[in-house]
């Protein structure tokens, strides 16, 4: 089926829709592979957007694209900071991967997220503490932000004061991502294609130049975080170049939040337009684990990745996709997919088989899954069990416009008060909370965390 240039990639990117996407979805998956006229193929049902991500035929690399099937003019290049493995096939990005894995947890470092669960719910707490002697907050400003910045921070290695410097870095680069015509370019305005350039390639540029520091500093006096062992890590298969050391860490500082946040967010918007839900998980905390995973279905925080090109001609769902063609994955409508899930526009936190594509799947599948998951399930317990009486201010709230990486620029909540902190004043050493951890003022309230 093909459409009229343009028109389904203004649908599905118009900022009008943002807050409510699905019944677009709905449409499009009347046809499972839909052609914009000289313009991308976007899929959107889940067994075919499953078998691509599993194809080794669909590329990552924008090097195999068409330039001719590109929404705007190739861009150079940037040797400072290169595409991440992301943005790379196998087996370069297999590589990259392995050596950015080793660090970071499972096969080889098992235990490091296991031990990160005490200071994430100490990081937790600190912040709905902080909501004491308030009536109301803003959940992005005050915490869904905050905290998934100051555990990235932690576990690369960041100062944490330093978050005000790469904000706008991470909010340009995230911008990047988005398809649409009216992408933010890190505004709520929008730009032209070459301004937008220009604005990225200078947010790479400087954090490039941040980030080579940093990695200085690890090689002359290591640390037990994540940069420096990236830094220092010598396997069978070598070590990282710098510029893959760059690329690779710029890739962990800014997804290592960006999409947690959404997560977060998304997650009590849904629950508040819940609260029976809301009400079980305060009283039975082990229902979070199946919770997330249904808020990673119903309402991904990564909806799409419109960026992927086959190697060769691909049939699939009677539909021919030419070798460098552009194609879009719309991960967030093969979620609501009724072939695939019974009754899919329901919010259900029993639900089986709940093989979602929430993280995508595949070789490119989330390289942070398990980090967001934790974080996401503690972050949700306790604004569950601590905050009495929550309720919206807004619905719906403010979203951001990027239509890529989907959620609330602001989620304005009141509520009635706070339960007790739990985990107040102890760390796993026994001393008192904050004291080992190298916050500004011994708490992750120490900097300000900005306006998103």
């Amino acid at each position: 089926m093909t459409q009229t240039q343009g028109s389904l990639v203004r649908q599905i990117t118009d900022y009008a829709h943002r807050a409510d996407p699905y019944p677009i979805y709905a449409e499009l998956r009347k046809t499972p592979v839909v052609h914009d006229e000289e313009g991308p193929y976007i899929v959107s049902t889940y067994w075919e957007i499953h078998g691509l991500l599993h194809d080794p035929r669909l590329s990552s690399d924008a090097r195999n694209l068409d330039p001719r099937a590109a929404s705007e003019p190739p861009e150079e290049d940037d040797p400072g900071l290169p595409p991440s493995f992301l943005r790379l096939d196998p087996p370069e990005h297999d590589r990259l991967r392995r050596l950015a894995t080793a660090p970071f947890g499972p096969p080889h470092t098992p235990r490091r997220l296991h031990e990160m669960r005490g200071e994430l719910t100490r990081i937790v707490g600190e912040l709905i503490d902080g909501f004491d002697g308030r009536d109301r907050i803003d959940l992005v400003d005050h915490f869904s932000y905050p905290f998934p910045v100051t555990v990235i921070c932690r576990l690369l290695g960041v100062p944490r004061e330093d978050e005000p410097r790469f904000h706008a870095w991470a909010d340009t680069l995230a911008a990047s991502l988005d398809p649409g015509p009216d992408a933010e370019a890190g505004t709520d305005t929008g730009a032209d294609v070459a301004e937008r350039r220009r604005i990225t390639r200078q947010a790479r540029t400087e954090l490039a130049t941040y980030l080579s520091e940093l990695i200085e500093e690890r090689r002359r006096a290591p640390g037990d975080d994540m940069l420096s062992a990236l830094v220092g890590e010598q396997g069978p298969e070598g070590r990282m170049s710098r510029v893959e050391l760059l690329s690779t860490a710029a890739l962990l500082l800014v997804a290592g939040h960006e999409t947690t946040v959404n997560l977060i967010t998304n997650g009590m918007l849904t629950l508040l337009r819940n609260p029976d839900v809301l009400a079980r998980l305060r009283e039975d905390p082990h229902l979070v684990v199946p919770l997330v995973e249904e808020l990673l279905r119903f309402d991904p925080p990564v909806q799409m990745l419109p960026q992927r090109t086959p190697l060769s001609e691909i049939d699939i769902a009677g539909v021919t996709i030419p070798q460098g063609a552009s194609v879009w994955l719309l991960l967030a409508s093969g979620n609501r997919d009724p072939q695939r899930f019974p009754d899919p526009d329901r919010f259900d936190p029993q639900r089986r088989d709940n093989q979602h594509l929430g993280f995508g799947s595949g070789v490119h599948s989330c390289f942070g899954a398990p980090l967001a998951r934790l974080e996401a399930q503690i972050a949700l317990t306790e604004l569950a069990r601590r905050l009495d009486g929550p309720r919206l201010l807004e619905d719906p709230p403010t979203y951001r416009r990027n239509a890529v990486l989907r959620g609330p620029r602001h989620l304005p909540l009141a509520f009635e008060g706070l339960r007790p902190n739990r985990t107040a004043h102890r760390s796993p050493n026994g001393s008192p909370n904050g004291s080992r951890h190298g916050y500004p003022n011994g708490s992750p309230n120490g900097s300000p965390n900005g306006s998103r």
